[in-house]
C-alpha cells in the first residue's frame, strides 16, 4: 500500500513537471520583453555608463537561480553591490546567518555590500531591467513566482514540485502583494497561488500593479 502511494506521488510530480509551458504565455513574454527593452534602452545605456564611471567593470551581476522544472540559470541584473559582495557574504558567518534568517536577504539599510548607487537602483527596481533578456532567452517569464537561489528551495518543502512547474517571473503575485514585507512561510502560498490564476488578463493586471508599486517603492530594497 505504501509503495503504491509513493508511486502515485512520483507520477503526480512527473505530470506537473512535464506539463508544457503555455504557448500564449511564451508569445506574450517575447512581445512584451522586446517592447520593454526597446522603450527602456536609453535608461539601460545611462545606468550602464554611470556604474562604469563610478565603480568600474562589470556593470552587470549574474547569480544562479532555480528555474522552470528545476533547471538552474543565471539571472542578470545591474550590479548594485561592491565587486566582492559574494565573498563578504559567505566569509562572514554572522552576516550569512542574518541573510538566511531574513529570507535570503539582509535587512534594509544593514547590507554592507550595497553601493549608494545600488541602493537607488534597488529601491526603484531599475536594477532588474536586464531581466527582460532572461525572458527572451526563455529562462524567465514576465509574470511568475520570483526566481530563488538554490538554498531557498527548501522553504517550499513538499510543495516544491508545484513551484518548479511555473517559470519564474520578473514580477508576480508576491511582488504586488507586499514583496519583502511577506516572508516565509506565508510567501510560499502567495507564490503558488499564481498557478491557478495565470491568464493574459491576470498577467496584465499584475504588470499594471507592479508599475504602481515601483513608483511607490513598496517593499523594494
Amino acid at each position: 500500500m505504501e509503495s503504491k502511494a509513493v508511486a502515485t506521488v512520483i507520477t503526480s510530480d512527473r505530470i506537473i513537471l512535464e506539463k508544457p509551458f503555455p504557448l500564449w504565455k511564451r508569445t506574450f513574454d517575447i512581445l512584451f520583453s522586446l517592447f520593454a527593452l526597446l522603450v527602456t534602452s536609453p535608461i539601460i545605456l545611462i545606468i550602464s555608463l554611470v556604474i562604469l564611471l563610478i565603480d568600474g567593470w562589470p556593470v552587470t551581476f549574474k547569480q544562479q537561480r532555480i528555474g522552470y522544472q528545476g533547471k538552474p540559470f543565471y539571472i542578470i541584473k545591474f550590479r548594485s553591490m561592491y565587486k566582492n559582495a559574494e565573498t563578504v557574504l559567505h566569509n562572514n558567518p554572522e552576516i550569512y546567518q542574518c541573510y538566511i534568517e531574513n529570507d535570503y536577504k539582509l535587512p534594509e539599510g544593514k547590507d554592507p555590500r550595497i553601493t549608494k548607487l545600488g541602493s537607488f537602483l534597488r529601491k526603484t527596481s531599475l536594477d532588474e531591467l536586464l531581466q527582460f533578456w532572461n525572458v527572451l532567452k526563455g529562462d524567465m517569464s514576465v509574470v511568475g513566482p520570483r526566481p530563488i537561489v538554490p538554498a531557498e528551495l527548501q522553504e517550499y518543502g513538499n510543495k516544491k514540485t508545484i513551484f518548479l512547474s511555473m517559470k519564474p517571473g520578473i514580477t508576480g503575485v508576491w511582488q504586488v502583494s507586499g514583496r519583502s514585507h511577506i516572508s516565509y512561510p506565508k510567501r510560499v502560498n502567495v507564490e503558488l497561488s499564481y498557478l491557478d490564476k495565470q491568464s493574459i488578463l491576470f498577467d496584465l493586471s499584475v504588470i499594471f500593479k507592479t508599475i504602481f508599486k515601483v513608483f511607490k517603492r513598496s517593499g523594494a530594497y
